[in-house]
């Protein structure tokens, strides 16, 4: 997987940005845009994610995973997610890392990362993927209660580019890993390292709320959360989180 960098001071979505790109001069596996200041990312569930200018990395990463069936577009989701751990992990070999289903990663009980995967399917693989992503790294004040920072958990800042070239690093060998076929394995790690997993915690589905275990994820990406008669599987946005 080659690198193609292209910085922009400001945009408003990476994601928009780098499709626009690849509308115009066609995918290159491996083209990245980077931005100082994204004025209106965009998270999963229609959320808008904001930045401070000039402390995080904010960028899209297009590929070409054409070797992927459509069916397994979850795979994505498991690889990008555990690169960001592992490369938080090699600063903080000693603190609390894990992966909210489907794709948020966690320090503790805050947000230190959020990813936006958009796929395009031509017949029965995957033709086009862009993932964008927003990790905080020196932001130390926040809107929002629940979000954190590679800066606040460590207390010490980290230099922008290191960090993005050792996440970049990581993301390139899981997707080399998937595409030798390594599915089971990367699905296991990724279980492992489930937020919540394992533990008793309330949850939200269909206007109710229930107790259960996240015991893990079916094979096509699905939640698995055992609620004491049976384990059931959710689909994304048919389970929500309970704040305890």
């Amino acid at each position: 997987m080659g690198q193609q960098l292209v910085f922009m001071p400001e945009c408003h979505s990476t994601n928009d940005l780098i499709q626009q790109l690849i509308k115009q001069k066609g995918l290159t596996e491996g083209m990245v845009v980077i931005t100082a200041n994204q004025t209106a990312g965009r998270g999963q569930r229609g959320n808008i994610w904001f930045t401070e200018p000039g402390k995080n990395l904010t960028f899209s990463l297009a590929l070409k995973p054409v070797f992927l069936p459509a069916r397994d577009h979850f795979m994505l989701n498991v690889i990008t997610s555990l690169a960001i751990r592992d490369c938080l992990v090699r600063w903080m070999p000693e603190t609390n890392i894990s992966i909210k289903w489907p794709n948020d990663v966690m320090i503790g009980n805050k947000k230190v990362c959020g990813i936006l995967i958009e796929n395009q399917v031509s017949g029965l693989t995957i033709s086009e993927t862009v993932i964008g992503i927003g990790l905080n790294v020196n932001q130390e004040v926040f809107g929002l209660l629940t979000a954190t920072s590679m800066m606040l958990a460590s207390g010490k800042s980290h230099a922008l580019p290191v960090v993005f070239e050792s996440l970049m690093e990581s993301l390139e060998s899981l997707y080399l890993q998937l595409r030798a076929g390594g599915h089971q394995s990367l699905r296991n790690r990724y279980t492992e390292v489930l937020f919540r997993r394992n533990e008793s915690h309330r949850f939200m589905a269909g206007n109710k709320t229930f107790t259960g275990t996240i015991t893990g994820i079916s094979e096509d990406g699905l939640l698995q959360v055992d609620d004491g008669n049976a384990v059931r599987t959710f689909q994304f946005k048919e389970i929500a989180y309970v704040i305890d």
